[in-house]
């Protein structure tokens, strides 16, 4: 297993590559509000000795415009799950290219694609594709709008975000700008308490037109949840809407809603299905995705998905290629073996540290976040801010776990050696005070009124 003196030497940017950052974070707040055009991937939201840009990655490594080297599990927003760069991916999209990359008519690949990932996808008859899981999210609740002729929204509240349009934000610290009708809407549930649930359709009778969640996040549906939330919405007349952009493509091969068994109307993919390229998909029921279709003659005409890239070539041919992998290969079950390596790892090196109470891991194997909780037990931004200082300081970039297909046993190996270390620091920093530890200032929510 390599040292922390090993993984630290490829650390060591010269004082002009540092310039180089710096020069570019200036242009890039200049230019771009937020600094970057996804608030995730904000200077808010990581410590001062993270990378500022990300030069190039190959596999389950990245380089930043400092020739620093990272093992990485953030892998694009969860979206690239065989790896950067995946050879066969860039080919097929290579290949497409040469054609052409968008047409004023469909090109075969719409088909292809379509068909591939309905084969995948046993509870959906249709799919229609745009380039973001916001918008088909967005387009999932229209539709059940529109079939139910309702209008009120339950979302559950443990998934911290579906869509940045104005029926999710409105519900968010940062709802400047969007109307109190349009929040007034949304309504909200907890997971794993079907009450909760049944309470909404209680307290708005025959106005509630879909219920809104993730199947599953840190935690595992309790018996018979899942299936109560089916039972509820069929008895009501609302539609289920599974947001898998995150379970899509990692839990199982046909989607968490067929390893919990259960089918909802409408769900949402993105993420991971086409390996970092920008496609995203809305399907479901062809009953309910016909209402955006050409063939319906009973209904008004629901106008669905119509974007100018949300079919380009490119993007399909990778998801193809992308989907064939996941279909052929053994992607899942790898994302699990090393998973559940990196579990065992990151509690053995919190409990030596003794801070197994206060720096926790949860989800599936494949699907792994971690928590940082002060010596109260109350979430902590300090702390969770110089625990990531740690790993980027040791050469990993982990804002969460998720495995790719690309990580093998020696990048968990060397990941363990920077939790050890890391959790050493965190439990100095319990005992002294985090602010002795950490060398800039703590990450902040993306969900706050002001900076």
């Amino acid at each position: 297993m390599s040292d922390l003196n090993t993984l630290s030497s490829k650390l060591e940017p010269g004082e002009s590559e540092r310039a180089r950052s710096r020069d570019l974070q200036l242009r890039a707040h200049k230019a771009i509000p937020g600094g970057c055009h996804t608030y995730a991937k904000g200077d808010d939201q990581y410590p001062v000795n993270a990378p500022a840009f990300i030069a190039r990655g190959q596999g389950c490594h990245v380089w930043d415009v400092e020739g620093r080297e990272y093992i990485e599990f953030a892998l694009g927003l969860r979206s690239t799950t065989l790896g950067h760069c995946w050879p066969s991916v860039v080919a097929a999209a290579t290949d497409a290219l040469q054609l052409g990359n968008n047409f004023n008519r469909p090109h075969e690949l719409e088909v292809q694609c379509a068909e591939m990932l309905l084969e995948l996808i046993p509870g959906a008859d249709m799919v229609k594709f745009t380039k973001d899981g916001s918008s088909v999210m967005t387009a999932a609740v229209k539709l059940a709008r529109a079939a139910t002729g309702r209008t009120r929204i339950a979302m559950c509240n443990d998934s911290p975000f579906y869509s940045y349009d104005d029926w999710f934000i409105g519900k968010t610290a940062v709802d400047t700008g969007v109307p109190e009708a349009i929040k007034n809407l949304s309504v909200g549930f907890d997971y794993n308490d079907l009450g909760s649930l049944e309470s909404l359709f209680d307290s708005y009778p025959c106005d509630i037109a879909c219920v809104v969640m993730e199947p599953s996040r840190l935690i595992e549906p309790a018996e018979g949840f899942l299936e109560g939330v089916r039972r509820v919405c069929s008895q009501h007349g609302a539609v289920l809407i599974f947001d898998e952009t995150l379970t899509g493509f990692r839990v199982h091969l046909n989607g968490a809603q067929q390893l919990y068994g259960v089918t909802p109307d409408l769900s949402c993919f993105g993420k991971a299905m086409a390996n970092g390229f920008s496609l995203s998909a809305l399907a479901g029921k062809r009953e309910l995705m016909e209402l955006g279709g050409l063939k319906q003659t009973t209904a008004d005409r629901v106008f669905l998905l119509s974007t100018t890239h949300g079919a380009e070539s490119v993007a399909l041919a990778a998801a193809i290629e992308t989907m064939r992998i996941y279909r052929d290969e053994p992607v899942i079950e790898h994302l699990y073996d090393m998973g559940r390596r990196l579990r065992v790892g990151f509690k053995q090196a919190a409990e030596a540290a003794g801070v197994e109470k206060y720096v926790t891991i949860a989800g599936r194997d494949c699907n792994l976040m971690y928590s940082t909780t002060d010596r109260d037990g109350m979430p902590s931004q300090a702390l969770r801010t110089l625990f990531l200082q740690e790993l980027c300081g040791a050469g990993v970039l982990a804002p969460t776990f998720y495995t790719c297909y690309a990580h093998q046993t020696a990048d968990i190996e060397q990941t363990t050696v920077a939790l050890e270390s890391a959790c050493k620091v965190y439990r100095r920093a319990l005992d002294e005070g985090v602010e002795h530890f950490l060398h800039g200032p703590a990450s902040q929510s993306a969900y706050r009124k002001r900076n």
